[in-house]
């Protein structure tokens, strides 16, 4: 027997949960959204916090791989403590509809519901992380605010496609840790998709929803005056970066790995009970 599930039996798998999904309640789905983008937020913490330590200009590509190799523990804590991902719902959703013919009532409310949820979660974890003072040392804050200017003057179609290409990369190893029969084996399997997506500069919606808050949130606190100055705004945040980049998350998990993967494995419609 197979260490893993088949790919046909995992697109069977990400099928069936987006049904599930689509029979969750408002609150639960609320909920659900609000724990995954506190989790991303931590992972992005902690990425923040250990990779700011590590100027650019001295360690060069290996700033990069540790930023990305720290980062992946905030989705494990959403795949194996269970919250709702809007990246991730952006593949379960359009195959449940394919194969189980969820209604775009459900299918609209989750997504829009695990949006918002994340949201207020990455956001409450950002304020939290500069509440506390996690980000209080100079080379840490003025990286934080870095990222931060950074996302908020990409052009829209160059945001748009590092969407897709992160969104791409995130369900893949979402779709590669539900093949997995345990949780170090899921552990293993998504871990490198994740790091590679973050080490290469791609744009998670939900993750920014933590770095450019914080960064703001940084940059106007007086205690972290002397560090780069601050750009990024909350317009650039809503405008110049979350509606590409969700977009872009959006076709990039629902197009390349949901229906590539449900049309390749000649997934069948369920026959209605």
């Amino acid at each position: 027997m197979s260490a893993v599930k088949s790919s046909a039996e995992t697109m069977e798998a990400v099928c069936n949960v987006g049904l599930t999904k689509s029979k969750m309640t408002l609150v639960s789905n609320l909920i659900l959204a609000f724990m995954a983008g506190a989790y991303i937020g931590f992972g992005s913490l902690l990425a923040l916090r250990i990779a700011g330590g590590m100027p650019l200009d001295y360690w060069g590509s290996i700033q990069r791989l540790v930023f990305g190799g720290v980062f992946p523990c905030g989705l494990l804590l959403v795949l194996v403590a269970g919250a709702d991902l809007f990246t991730g719902d952006c593949m379960f959703m359009p195959s449940g509809v394919a194969k189980h013919g969820v209604g775009l009532n459900k299918f609209f409310r989750i997504l829009i519901l695990a949006w918002i949820g994340n949201l207020i979660g990455s956001i409450v974890v950002a304020w939290l992380g500069n509440y506390t003072g996690l980000m209080a040392d100079k080379a840490t804050a003025t990286y934080a605010v870095t990222v931060a200017n950074g996302k908020c003057v990409l052009p829209f179609g160059v945001a748009f496609v590092r969407g897709i290409f992160c969104n791409w990369l995130v369900c893949l190893a979402i779709y590669m840790a539900l093949s997995a029969p345990d949780g170090v084996s899921k552990a293993v399997l998504l871990w490198p998709p994740i790091t590679a997506f973050v080490a290469l500069g791609f744009e998670h919606s939900v993750a920014n929803m933590t770095f450019i808050p914080l960064g703001i949130f940084i940059g106007n606190t007086a205690t972290y005056a002397g560090t780069v100055p601050l750009t990024a705004t909350w317009n650039g945040f809503f405008i110049t970066n979350l509606i590409p980049v969700t977009l872009g998350n959006f076709f990039g998990g629902a197009l390349f790995v949901g229906m590539a993967y449900y049309l390749a494995n000649g997934i069948k419609k369920a026959t209605p009970a």
